[in-house]
C-alpha cells in the first residue's frame, strides 16, 4: 500500500494547492527558505540532511513531491551531519553541470534511499495547462510570428541549462529568463525603451527545457505572472501544454480576462 507523501514546501503558491489536495501529507519547510506552510510543516535544515531523512521515514512517508521557487541557500559546513558530509562532494560535483544536472542528482539522492519522487502535477492532475486552452483575443500574424520566433530560441537554447521563457517582439529578442525568473525578465521588458519593439507590443512564450525531469522543476505560472506579462505591455503568453502548471487557476484565468491578454496552450 502507498504510504504518505511528503511535501518539500519552498515559495510560492503551490506548495498549499498540494497540502490543500492531500491533508494527510507531511509538510516540510527548509530554514531560511519562505514557505507559506511554515506554520504548519516540520522544519529542517539542509545541512542536516540524514536528520530529514529520519524524519520522513518515521512518519511513514515513502513518496516526496517538491513544490515552490527555491534560491539556492548558503550552506554552513560545520554543521553537516554524517549524511550530508557524504553527500557534499557528489553535490558540489552536480553543482558545476546547471539546475537540471543538480536536480537530477537531488531526485537521485532521495530515490536512493528509498523515496519515490513524484511531480505536483500527480498529485494535482488539473494544475497541467491543457492543448487548446485559449482565452483573450486571437493573436494576429505578427504575433504568431513572434511565438514562433520566441519557441526557436527557446528551443535552441534548451541544451544550454539557461531558462524557461522568452519575451520577442517585431521579430526581436527583448528578454530571456535567467536565474533571475520571471518577474525579473518581465520587470526589465518593462522598463526596456519602446524604440526596440519595433512598433510591435510582443509576446512571453514560456516552455520546458528539453530534457527537464520534470517532476522536481516543472514550469509554472499565476496570476503574478499574468499582471506581469500585462504591465510589460506585451499582447499576451504562451505556454507549454502538458509540460507547464497553472496555480491558482481561477485567479490566473480572471486576470487574464481582466487585462484583456491572450492565454495560449499549445504543444511547442
Amino acid at each position: 500500500m502507498t504510504g504518505r507523501l511528503a511535501i518539500i514546501a519552498c515559495d510560492g503558491a503551490l506548495p498549499g494547492a498540494l497540502a490543500a489536495a492531500d491533508p494527510q501529507a507531511l509538510a516540510i519547510t527548509l530554514r531560511g527558505i519562505p514557505s507559506p506552510l511554515q506554520d504548519r510543516s516540520e522544519q529542517h535544515r539542509l545541512e542536516r540532511i540524514g536528520a530529514l531523512f529520519d524524519a520522513m521515514r518515521a512518519a511513514g512517508a515513502d513518496r516526496v513531491v517538491f513544490a515552490g521557487a527555491l534560491v539556492r541557500p548558503a550552506l554552513d559546513p560545520t554543521a553537516f551531519d554524517a549524511e550530508m558530509t557524504a553527500l557534499a562532494p557528489r553535490l558540489m560535483g552536480a553543482l558545476a553541470k546547471g539546475d537540471d544536472g543538480l536536480l537530477r542528482t537531488v531526485v537521485e539522492v532521495f530515490e536512493e534511499r528509498g523515496f519515490a519522487v513524484v511531480g505536483p502535477s500527480e498529485v494535482v492532475p488539473d494544475l497541467l495547462a491543457e492543448e487548446g486552452l485559449q482565452l483573450g483575443p486571437a493573436p494576429d500574424p505578427a504575433e504568431e510570428a513572434d511565438i514562433a520566433r520566441a519557441v526557436q530560441i527557446l528551443h535552441g537554447a534548451a541544451p544550454l541549462d539557461i531558462g524557461q521563457g522568452c519575451v520577442v517582439a517585431g521579430g526581436q529578442c527583448l528578454g530571456f529568463e535567467t536565474v533571475q525568473g520571471t518577474d525579473a525578465l518581465l520587470g526589465f521588458v518593462a522598463q526596456t525603451d519602446p524604440k526596440y519593439r519595433r512598433g510591435f507590443r510582443g509576446v512571453y512564450v514560456k516552455a520546458a527545457k528539453a530534457g527537464q525531469d520534470l517532476r522536481i522543476d516543472m514550469p509554472v505560472i499565476g496570476p503574478r505572472t499574468v499582471a506581469a506579462v500585462a504591465q510589460a505591455g506585451l499582447a499576451g503568453l504562451v505556454i507549454e501544454a502538458g509540460k507547464l502548471m497553472i496555480v491558482e487557476r481561477d485567479a490566473t484565468l480572471a486576470a487574464v480576462r481582466d487585462t484583456g491578454v491572450f492565454l495560449i496552450a499549445r504543444a511547442l
